[in-house]
């Protein structure tokens, strides 16, 4: 599909809502989904104006974040005009919220969109992810968009308004613009280089030969990157602003790095990578350049821009995390990476050193309060294991932590302190969570309500909101037909389970 014919369509459907989530306390008995989308259509808010009314929100004041009991969060186009405890006079439409958590838009510090759905449930603790992604990467357009699409929706759901996106082809990235600028998402996309058209013929089994061979596509494919974020930079009203992202440290060269960091400076957004993401990538950087990827990087300049990294189970935690602690590096600690599993990455002790700490997706869950809830509780589990042996410096993370590195510290990453909090003249980029409901509160509006998210996931986000435009609104998506997108999604997946089940790759 063209981004011309996908605007449109997405256009078309501003008003429409589909699907059903759960109401929140004031709502009173499920209806029907048709009923329930109607009704969500009939009372979201039009226009560009709106003051909401929270039970908790976690406001920006002189002295920092703070949780403040019943906020009003006055909006006005795409900037936040006035917060206040109590009510803002005035006579714009209301959006009563007194059971929920208002909080900043969550941002994502490390994603592979389309990567999601097509490997969940299928490869766990199993199989390799790499027979997925690859069938995936030789889609058509419309079916690459079409799966984009459903993971999109999927972290909009669980209140994700942001995506720092290291898509895995370029092709996956150009799908990702085409999809979320007509959506209104913030994104910070990238091909991925080397993308996984050639990624997997050396890597992560490391094939000298062939990675040496490599260098001149790799170097082309950077190009093409780089021309693909001038094309797209400051695009659909500045909510797209591209990246560079190499794979990983193993992957490249002191060449392509440098030609990768040159193209960073050009956009002025940064870079994204996997950054010691494991043992194997330390051992071959170790043994091809002597040293290892963290100090390798640095050495190379790396940190003269923005850096988001990826993982560090590879870390060298007596000596990274110090260093990485006084650079332009904001750490993405995945709890899901790899899939639904017991691994553990380095959040307690990048926290006590000091490292900004983000939360990241990763691609095979979607969920962002889930992966919220599983950082902290990982990585506490982290801290109690080997915190009390000493050997390094190690801090038990708390909710507020989580949520201060989902908003406001991933936006001091981006250089962006127009995101990540709830003050006057800020983004109107919003989330706002039931806490007070079945299964995650009390039935009344609880005392510490980050506490609560620990026993919350997606299905408990009520609204989101982007640049002041509703993208969800009382659990409904707005900005495309819910059931289409989850019919169109999954019989793409469909198709590749298929292929997948011809070639034998489930009776492995």
């Amino acid at each position: 599909m063209k981004l011309g014919d996908l605007m449109a369509e997405s256009l078309s459907r501003r008003s429409l809502i589909a699907g059903v989530g759960a109401a929140g306390l004031t709502a009173g008995v499920a209806a029907p989904a048709a009923a329930a989308a109607s009704a969500s259509a009939t009372h979201a808010p039009h226009g560009r104006e709106v003051i909401i009314e929270a039970g908790w929100a976690l406001v920006e004041e002189p002295g920092g974040p703070a949780l403040k009991r019943d906020v009003s969060i006055h909006v006005v186009r795409d900037r936040i005009v006035e917060v206040r405890e109590g009510r803002i006079r005035g006579g714009a439409r209301r959006v009563q919220l007194k059971d929920q958590l208002v909080l900043p838009g969550f941002i994502s510090g490390h994603t592979h969109v389309a990567g999601g759905s097509c490997t969940r449930g299928t490869f766990e603790g199993t199989r390799s992810y790499v027979r997925p992604l690859e069938l995936a990467e030789q889609l058509n357009d419309k079916d690459m968009d079409a799966l984009t699409a459903y993971n999109l929706a999927e972290l909009i759901r669980s209140g994700c308004t942001t995506q720092v996106e290291q898509s895995l082809s370029l092709r996956q990235a150009r799908s990702y613009v085409r999809v979320a600028g007509p959506w209104g998402v913030r994104g910070y996309p990238a091909g991925m280089v080397p993308g996984v058209p050639r990624l997997f013929s050396f890597w992560p089994v490391v094939n000298e030969p062939v990675f040496e061979a490599s260098i001149p596509e790799t170097l082309a494919e950077i190009e093409a990157n780089r021309q693909f974020g001038m094309r797209w930079n400051h695009s659909f009203d500045d909510r797209i602003r591209p990246m560079m992202a190499p794979h990983a440290t193993d992957t490249h060269t002191p060449e392509t790095l440098a030609a990768v960091l040159a193209a960073a400076k050009q956009l002025g957004n940064g870079i994204h990578l996997h950054l010691a993401q494991g043992a194997g990538e330390a051992a071959t950087v170790q043994r091809r350049w002597g040293s290892r990827p963290v100090a390798w990087a640095d050495s190379l300049g790396l940190f003269d821009v923005p850096v988001f990294g990826a993982h560090m189970s590879g870390a060298d935690l007596a000596l990274d995390p110090p260093l990485l602690a006084q650079r332009d590096y904001t750490y993405a600690t995945c709890p899901s990476a790899g899939g639904a599993s017991g691994s553990l990455q380095p959040y307690p002790e990048m926290l006590a050193a000091g490292v900004r700490v983000n939360i990241g997706i990763d691609t095979h869950s979607n969920d962002y309060v889930e992966n919220i809830k599983l950082a902290v509780l990982k990585g506490q589990a982290r801290h109690g294991a080997i915190g009390a042996a000493g050997s390094v410096p190690s801090r038990s993370p708390q909710p507020l932590d989580a949520v201060l590195g989902a908003t406001r510290v991933a936006a001091d990453g981006l250089h962006r302190p127009d995101l990540g909090r709830i003050r006057a003249d800020a983004k109107a980029d919003l989330v706002s969570i039931d806490v007070s409901g079945f299964l995650v509160g009390s039935g009344a509006l609880p005392p510490q309500p980050l506490v609560n998210l620990l026993y919350a996931n997606g299905t408990f986000v009520r609204n989101v909101m982007t640049d002041g435009r509703w993208q969800l609104f009382d659990s409904a998506l707005l900005v495309a037909d819910q059931n289409k997108v989850a019919r169109r999604g999954g019989a793409v997946v469909q198709r590749i389970w298929d292929q997948l089940r011809a070639e034998g790759w489930f009776a492995q």
